[in-house]
């Protein structure tokens, strides 16, 4: 994300006495809490029955592992002997092991890497029992302990996963809750500004904002949401338990609160809302970069003129490529108007420039900021999830493609690797509710992403656009005032006051800091500028705001057998979902496919890609800004389908003429995507049948892969020419062996390197010497650096981190250096040819003079920093990294693998 993997590690003070304690104490008999009337009881007997209303065929995997409680005896034993808690780190083995069994992986060895996922646990393996309230009971395996929660009543099943919850996350949990409102400094110290600045800008709510988000939702059933409500409450209600269980026993208390000197607070059903909107700010929503790219046309007027400037605009932008690869091939258009609609249009003045808004301010702000150390951040790790090209994708192959006759299918989201994990797995059953898989703590009520009786369901991150941008016409003089439907308003101003004091987490010194941000009618200000002559505050508007808690009814509803029995009915259900995500589907007969969000009816006639006037005159279609609603697109026009031949999502373009984001600049001739694909149309072609181990195959080789060599640097040689320097032919020699070899980052023989590092290594230093020689003379240095502001070059970061290959500049490459050895226009491409300046001659000089700098790069000034300064290595860079928020710190470092945090292996059936 771009990414900043960090961790933290815990430095506890000397104690005299070691506290034994087990991975998982039994709780109190009975808190005293009553189950709410109207509860119906369970008709199912026997809790934990193995494979009880189960199809069977579900397999999945959840590094490191499922327990997330470590007590203060645990983490001094873990310092002084290395030992890990049970159940702390024992899935890791089988998620690393599949990246080196990958290349010759047969169906037989899928179980070796994939746990068995079925409903219930065996009485052979079951470990001890916890019934933390007469109706509840808690089972765990002993091979991983995963809980399988059983409730008498839902209320009951809804207590239960409260509990457990905090029995494996309580700390996390309260990161989370903190992180969520902004005042993760007050907690943790610090060197957390930053990010409580962060999500006070984009995430702003008050305490009765939160409130307010439970009441009702802006659209559905009142009866099922009060329902939801009962739900949030008895799941409150068991975290609060297990509370006060860990006040009164060290053996179930985790050892972090020790370090930072807190103690344990109640939860409330806030904060169940506080950790929805940091996830769903994070996870589910896209645009709103409306400012950045009103910019980047600005600069590209001021050189080419507006007429050729709004051309280059247009082709860097790559709004609607039609050489883009999408997940299905039908058309569902939205946003497909002008882009520059001159009605309501807000463009800053020409020449001027644009302030951002400064959220943090205090005497102590600045010493605070210099001295945190952002890698010992655990909000700004969160944080910088939404920026992560590291993410999630699914792959599914219909019955008909599949050699067993069922649809086939590898789903799972990527939310970067936690110690202990930001997901927990948890299996839920009680009336109405059957479901297994993982969730983030503090929300995990119900599982977000995993399977039901005989259906799974999963998602990646769309990225689809429900955020805009309105440009408040400032009045009377002031920064603070704003014009809307003819009256000078004051904007409602938020602050968040800050106060930390150093501690064993964080050394930060002491201080105090407020955080301020102002919100209008249609969103909080990001920053200030002039629209014709006139002063403006810029407001972000997204169409979850306020709403964060809408999407729970979806998932509630994936939990619900009945409202899952079909691909029609788990499209409805998926509706529900308000946040941007592409939704999976498959049960023993169907695959199906639904892109969720809440995505806005634009007022005619506007660009959807520019600020827009925030007078009134060109809302949102709907829009009342008293309950924060609109008209909101209609569900049968977001793509979807169903039984489709092949599927595969991994945060690509949805559909034909469904328009990528305004901050998504990256729907070009190809994707990563591509990756996946490729390899299971292979697996399909000719009428051949694929197998479970081919779709795991397909994704785990593109795990590894560099786009780079995929599919840009083929082009690349070309566009080079005859090469007559022999230290050239000899580092181009070495990059076509690698491109044969499949282009891989990867260590198979666990040398401690990668197969061919040296030809990574030229990538690497070529890669941003490359795109500098091809594109900034004719764009221009301004123009140059301000795109780099809304897509990155997808080169070496500044400090080490996993490749994600979301986003970058290989498709700008490709399709520019297409267009000079063509002399034509490429669809989709620029008007103009950039590689020096559409002259053959000249672009093969510019590639082979940057080629030539980055032989003199060395592995020191690449991959010297960080963590690796005494291993300069490409295989030590890309390692997937933790971010630690416990006290037992192992493990940290795993191999690089572009693949899902959880993972689900599944052919439903037995």
């Amino acid at each position: 994300m771009h990414r900043a993997l960090s961790r933290i590690a815990v430095p506890l003070a000397a104690a005299s006495v070691l506290i034994a304690a087990p991975a998982y104490a039994q709780g109190p008999a009975n808190d005293g809490d009553s189950r709410a009337a109207g509860d119906v009881p369970a008709a199912a007997d026997n809790p934990g029955a193995y494979g009880k209303n189960d199809a069977g065929g579900f397999r999945n995997v959840l590094p490191p592992g499922q327990n997330g409680l470590d007590t203060l005896g645990q983490i001094l034993n873990f310092r002084a002997t290395g030992a890990l808690p049970k159940h702390w780190a024992d899935q890791q083995p089988l998620y690393d092991g599949l990246l080196y069994a990958s290349p010759t992986l047969t169906d037989s060895q899928v179980k070796d890497y994939y746990k068995d996922a079925t409903f219930g646990v065996k009485k052979k393996n079951r470990a001890k029992t916890v019934k933390p309230r007469k109706g509840v009971t808690i089972l765990r395996d002993k091979q991983y302990g995963v809980p399988r929660i059983y409730g008498k009543t839902r209320s009951d099943t809804m207590f239960g996963a409260g509990y457990a919850s905090a029995n494996d996350r309580l700390f996390l949990m309260d990161v989370l809750r903190h992180t969520g409102r902004a005042d993760l400094t007050n907690f943790l110290g610090g060197g957390n500004l930053n990010a409580d600045a962060n999500q006070w800008q984009n995430n702003a709510y008050t305490e009765a904002d939160l409130k307010r988000m439970l009441k009702a939702p802006a659209q559905g059933s009142l009866k099922e949401w009060n329902k939801l409500r009962k739900d949030v409450k008895a799941y409150v209600k068991g975290i609060n338990a297990y509370i006060k269980a860990a006040g009164k026993d060290d053996a179930l208390l985790p050892g972090e609160y020790a370090a930072v000197g807190q103690k344990l607070k109640k939860w409330k059903a806030t904060d169940v809302m506080s950790v929805a909107t940091l996830f769903g700010g994070i996870f589910g929503r896209g645009g709103g970069a409306e400012v950045t790219s009103a910019q980047i046309l600005r600069a590209l007027e001021a050189r080419f003129g507006v007429e050729q400037g709004r051309a280059i605009w247009t082709g860097f932008r790559s709004k609607n490529n039609p050489t883009a690869p999408t997940t299905i091939p039908e058309s569902f258009p939205y946003q497909t108007g002008d882009s520059f609609a001159p009605k309501g249009l807000a463009l800053p003045d020409p020449g001027t420039s644009v302030t951002p808004w400064k959220v943090i301010s205090g005497d102590s702000s600045s010493s605070a900021l210099a001295a945190a150390d952002d890698s010992a951040s655990v909000g700004d790790a969160i944080q910088k999830e939404q920026l992560d090209g590291h993410h999630s994708n699914w792959e599914l192959l219909s019955a008909k493609n599949s050699a067993n006759g069922r649809p086939l299918g590898v789903l799972g989201p990527q939310v970067g690797y936690y110690l202990p994990q930001v997901l927990m797995e948890l299996e839920l059953h009680g009336p109405g509710i059957d479901a297994r898989g993982a969730s983030f703590p503090g929300v995990s009520m119900y599982v977000q992403l995993g399977r039901g009786r005989d259906y799974t369901f999963s998602a990646t991150s769309a990225g689809s656009d429900n955020v805009d941008t309105f440009a408040e016409v400032l009045c009377d003089g002031s920064k603070y005032k704003y014009t809307y439907k003819g009256k000078c308003r004051k904007m409602e101003k938020l602050v968040r006051n800050l106060a930390w004091a150093p501690n064993a987490i964080d050394k930060t010194p002491a201080g105090k800091a407020k955080l301020k941000v102002y919100r209008t009618v249609h969103g909080l200000v990001t920053h200030y500028g002039t629209v014709n002559g006139k002063k403006v505050a810029y407001a972000t508007a997204r169409t979850t705001y306020l709403h964060e808690a809408d999407s729970i009814m979806g998932f509630r509803r994936f939990n619900e057998p009945d409202r899952m029995s079909s691909p029609k009915k788990f499209q409805q259900s998926a509706s529900k979902i308000q946040f941007t995500f592409n939704w999976a589907f498959q049960n023993a007969k169907h695959t199906a496919y639904y892109l969720s969000g809440a995505y806005p009816e634009r007022a005619k006639g506007t660009s959807p890609d520019f600020p827009v006037l925030g007078t009134g005159k060109y809302d949102w279609q709907g829009f009342d800004p008293k309950n924060y609603t609109m008209d909101l697109l209609a569900p049968e026009r977001h793509p979807q389908t169903k039984n489709q031949a092949v599927m595969v999502s991994w945060n690509n373009k949805p559909a034909k003429d469904w328009s990528a984001s305004d901050r998504q600049w990256g729907f070009g001739p190809f994707y990563r995507s591509n990756l996946i694909e490729e390899k299971l149309q292979t697996a399909v072609s000719g009428g051949k049948k694929a197998t479970l181990a081919q779709v795991v195959q397909a994704m785990e080789e593109s795990a590894t892969q560099d786009i780079r060599a995929a599919k840009v640097l083929p082009t690349v040689f070309e566009a080079m020419g005859t090469v007559s320097d022999p230290e050239l032919t000899a580092a181009i020699d070495k990059l076509k062996a690698w491109m044969a070899d499949g282009g891989h980052r990867r260590d198979l023989d666990k040398d401690g390197a990668f197969e061919h590092t040296a030809a990574i290594q030229i990538l690497d230093a070529w890669w941003p010497k490359l795109l500098t020689a091809q594109f900034e003379s004719g764009l221009g240095t301004e123009a140059f650096s301000e795109i780099q502001n809304m897509i990155s070059f997808g080169a070496v970061s500044s400090r080490p981190s996993a490749p994600g290959f979301s986003d970058g500049w290989w498709g700008y490459s490709l399709q520019d250096l297409q267009r000079v050895q063509t002399g034509a226009p490429v669809p989709g491409g620029f008007p103009v040819a950039f590689c020096g300046n559409g002259d053959k001659t000249a672009c093969s000089t510019a590639l082979q003079d940057s080629l030539k700098q980055a032989l003199t790069v060395t592995p020191e000034q690449l991959y010297g920093a960080g963590a690796c300064v005494t291993d300069p290595q490409p295989s030590c860079w890309n390692a997937n990294r933790a971010r630690v928020t416990a006290g037992v710190t192992a493990p940290s470092v795993y191999p690089f693998q572009n693949r899902p945090t959880f993972q689900q292996a599944v052919s439903v059936g037995r």
